[in-house]
């Protein structure tokens, strides 16, 4: 890859050694990394690396798309991995690319459906009595964002929800307990315009959030109620620099298991992040950040985890190069403010979450300024704590999130 515009370009061999460990029962990996320079040669035409870089990527999608198995007389076939029970219709729109936002869009359509049908605790509460709205807006940026409302017939108050990397299903179930929920996708993620999980700028997205929830707020409807910023993940970022930019705009904040730092056995070796740092400037928008599977990571319960993959329009590829360090650049920011937070904060993490890192969420219960916090942690649990933990602890979350919001409610 050219490291800068010339004519000559040098080659590295990045070598990278797994090493897996059994410490008190539980997998740990180390990396071993060391770069080589293998020489310099003249370049080739810059045609050439993106037409290659295109058929790798192509390759990969093949891959994610198709497993190898047994077949009638010895022989092997291709089956697709995912959703056996869809015709060949439905399976040629959910595995199209989902680089623009027209494919997710007719996706979502086609199979929202059998999404709502999912054998999974958040999605068999009946939404009896809910009014629901969708809407797309074009914002003062000129992107057309897809927003969302769930309310009850009297609202307590508002909560309006930041996203993480992936969706979540958990706002029917604030709504059912009597709860104004207001959701959008940011650009490039759901049903939003831009391009699939591209983050060119973390803070055009946090501006993104807050003129579409400033809007919410001023409508005569809402204006007079509480109103709580709710992130997962990601999105936990998102409402942290959301109130940093809007200290005394919001009732409080909940974050679950927020991505103040991602942990270290997410973050490539710090060699291959120099190069890739050295290189997103010509190539911000390729899939060439090296990371475990988000899915086997976050979800604690198998058949949660295979669940994931109904929701057909998630991000699921490699960070695309400028999204990985803008969140890298996000949690370093965010560690270094810990002690300006200053709402009222509710921070529910899992103690086995190896995606963000639990610590800095107890290094921002103890540094935050607020006077009104409170920290619970869950033994044994993942990242994905309303979505991949086992029934009951999901309820106990839940309920611990409505507990906290009733008493603020008061």
């Amino acid at each position: 890859i050219p490291v800068q515009p010339s004519r000559f370009i040098s080659f590295f061999l990045i070598v990278s050694l797994k090493k897996t460990d059994f410490k008190n029962g539980k997998k740990e990996p180390t990396f071993h990394t060391q770069v080589f320079v293998l020489g310099v040669q003249q370049a080739p035409e810059e045609g050439v690396i993106r037409s290659i870089i295109r058929e790798k990527e192509a390759e990969e999608g093949r891959k994610r798309q198709y497993a190898r198995s047994p077949a009638k007389g010895g022989k092997m076939t291709t089956r697709p991995l995912r959703f056996p029970e869809i015709d060949a219709e439905l399976r040629r729109i959910v595995n199209a690319n989902m680089e623009e936002v027209p494919a997710r869009r007719r996706a979502r359509e086609a199979f929202k459906d059998i999404q709502l049908n999912v054998d999974h605790i958040l999605f068999k509460t009946p939404s009896d009595g809910l009014k629901v709205n969708e809407a797309y807006e074009v914002n003062s940026r000129g992107v057309e964002i897809f927003t969302k409302r769930w309310l009850p017939e009297t609202p307590k108050a508002m909560i309006c929800f930041c996203h993480g990397y992936g969706l979540s299903g958990i706002a029917r179930k604030f709504a059912l307990s009597g709860y104004g929920v207001f959701a959008m996708d940011y650009p490039g993620f759901g049903l939003s315009e831009g391009l699939h999980g591209y983050i060119p700028s973390f803070d055009t997205i946090v501006d993104d959030v807050i003129e579409h929830y400033n809007k919410v707020k001023g409508d005569p409807e809402f204006q007079n109620l509480p109103s709580f910023l709710f992130g997962q993940s990601m999105g936990g970022a998102v409402v942290l620099k959301v109130h940093l930019k809007q200290p005394n705009a919001w009732s409080g904040g909940i974050l679950v298991a927020p991505m103040c730092k991602i942990a270290d056995d997410m973050v490539p070796p710090w060699a291959v992040k120099q190069f890739l740092i050295g290189i997103a400037n010509f190539l911000p928008k390729h899939k060439l950040v090296p990371q475990k599977d988000l899915a086997e990571a976050a979800f604690r319960e198998p058949k949660k985890r295979e669940l994931a993959a109904y929701n057909v329009i998630a991000y699921k590829h490699k960070p695309r190069l400028r999204t990985a360090l803008e969140m890298l650049e996000t949690t370093k920011q965010i560690e270094q403010r810990l002690e300006d937070v200053s709402l009222p904060l509710l921070i529910l993490h899992g103690e086995a979450d190896i995606v963000t890192d639990p610590s800095v969420s107890k290094a921002l219960y103890e540094k935050a300024k607020s006077s009104d916090k409170t920290l619970k942690l869950y033994k044994d649990a993942f990242h994905s704590l309303l979505e991949g933990e086992p029934d009951e602890t999901i309820t106990q979350v839940f309920n611990d999130i409505i507990s906290w919001l009733d008493q603020h409610c008061k």
